[in-house]
């Protein structure tokens, strides 16, 4: 089920609010775990059952952990639990890119498998292992109420496709958590603010990329509208989706994490990745990266430390070789930075500074839509003018003057000046008393418009559902 879809908004959604309000608290988590299952087993029936016994797996060995007591057979017991995740992982996500790749070194007859990836696969295991590895570090405690842990593992805000959260960040919030009026109208503020960004910004530069693909008459500038274009779909759809599980989760009185702070205004790759995905880098960090010795390390294992954490982000996002190289890719950026750049007094500032940035940032990104490595060298050599292309088209001026518009917005959008704007208005006096009236007014109209767009609209899933 998808939160931009009118089943989601208009049946779903209001039915388990006015549930949720109208139920004592002790039937609460019990609602929110029947609905979750349900949003789940909409469109994964089958892989429902697979969610559950990996949760499961990880509810009871995690309170095998906690017995042990920091003892062999905790680390065990640990060990155990992140080969069964890892394994459920690998199977139903890398399989088969395993088998292609040995078939090509070997020419041996492997099979390759017909098994589609389960949604949300990549964010819920890694929640999941997280709640293990904090039990064995005694951070977290065993949860031993089977319905508050899953619940905490299939929230329906959060579990397609973020922010991952953790345990220890919501374990108090699912025991004891407020609710009022005012939280629920800033829930659904934020959950609309989302909504529009997917349904009104991300799908527009959707249909560019694909007008791209159909495209013969093709330029240097066509590529760059193209690359821009992507870059701006991925942090609408994705930021969007993140907008509208924070909400929502606000809405039944938990507090998520922020997962994007405006990563599009960064001077530096280092600053760009503590601001994009900030849920999966923090993962990376605290998780991968610290474990393997982290800064305390000398250099050339640094360096060793930072391109294994940054192959398995790419690897992450997706089995194909052009996921690992776009992790790669940035792994040599920040190790660049790290060593030698951010050295240097005169690096990360001023507005050169960003252009360099949001240009490595626009090409990883054509690394990261591109079907084949063949594919994406092709794309990115055109666009740095290698391909013999003319450096404009009819068809890339037509698009320029056809999406300029909302290219410029959504370029506006992905920087806090908005947000300022509205912030010092609305600090005056005369600004505060016109919100109070204005701002219900202009939401409720958004719904309508975005409801218009969904009704005449296509099916367009969050790109984030497939990792």
């Amino acid at each position: 089920m998808l939160f931009s879809s009118i089943t989601f908004l208009y049946y779903f959604l209001p039915l388990v609010i006015l549930l949720y309000f109208i139920l004592p608290f002790r039937y609460k988590n019990l609602l929110l775990l029947v609905s979750s299952l349900i949003f789940y087993a909409w469109g994964e029936p089958l892989y429902c059952m697979l969610m559950l016994l990996a949760i499961l797996q990880s509810y009871f060995i995690g309170m095998r952990i906690e017995a042990a007591g920091g003892t062999i057979r905790a680390k065990r017991w640990l060990v155990l639990s992140v080969v069964l995740c890892l394994g459920i992982l690998g199977f139903f996500k890398y399989y088969n890119f395993f088998v292609a790749n040995v078939r090509e070194l070997t020419h041996l007859p492997l099979p390759i498998l017909a098994i589609a990836l389960p949604m949300g696969i990549s964010f819920y295991i890694f929640q999941i292992m997280s709640y293990t590895v904090d039990v064995y570090r005694g951070t977290a405690k065993a949860e031993k109420n089977l319905l508050y842990f899953m619940t905490y593992a299939v929230l329906f805000p959060q579990l397609v496709a973020g922010p991952i959260v953790r345990y220890t960040d919501i374990s108090q919030q699912l025991h004891h958590r407020t609710h009022s009026l005012s939280q629920t109208y800033l829930g659904s503020r934020r959950f609309l603010t989302g909504l529009a960004k997917k349904v009104l910004f991300a799908n527009s530069f959707g249909m560019l990329c694909s007008q791209f693909d159909l495209s013969k008459d093709r330029s240097v500038l066509f590529y760059w509208l193209y690359g821009v274009a992507y870059t701006l779909q991925i942090y609408y759809d994705f930021s969007g989706y993140s907008d509208m599980a924070i909400g929502l989760g606000r809405i039944f009185g938990f507090e998520f994490m922020e997962n994007f702070n405006y990563p599009y205004i960064s001077k530096s790759i280092t600053e760009f990745w503590r601001r994009w995905h900030i849920s999966l880098s923090s993962w990376f960090k605290d998780y991968v990266y610290i474990p393997l010795g982290g800064n305390r390390v000398p250099v050339p294992r640094q360096i060793l430390n930072l391109l294994v954490v940054w192959m398995l982000t790419g690897l992450w996002h997706g089995a194909a070789w052009n996921f690992v190289l776009w992790g790669l890719f940035f792994a040599l950026l920040l190790i660049l930075e790290k060593f030698i750049l951010l050295k240097r007094k005169w690096y990360g500032k001023g507005f050169f500074a960003h252009c360099y940035i949001m240009v490595a940032i626009i090409i990883s990104f054509v690394l990261f839509r591109a079907e084949s490595l063949g594919q994406a060298a092709s794309d990115i050599g055109s666009m740095l003018g290698l391909a013999k292309l003319p450096v404009i088209s009819v068809e890339a001026w037509y698009y320029m003057r056809s999406y300029g518009v909302i290219l410029l917005m959504g370029a506006l959008g992905a920087t806090p000046i908005i947000r300022k704007g509205l912030h010092h208005i609305i600090g005056t006096k005369p600004g505060a008393q016109a919100a109070v009236v204005l701002e219900p007014v202009l939401l409720g109209g958004l719904l309508l418009l975005i409801t218009g767009y969904l009704v005449d609209g296509s099916f367009n899933p969050f790109l984030y559902f497939r990792f």
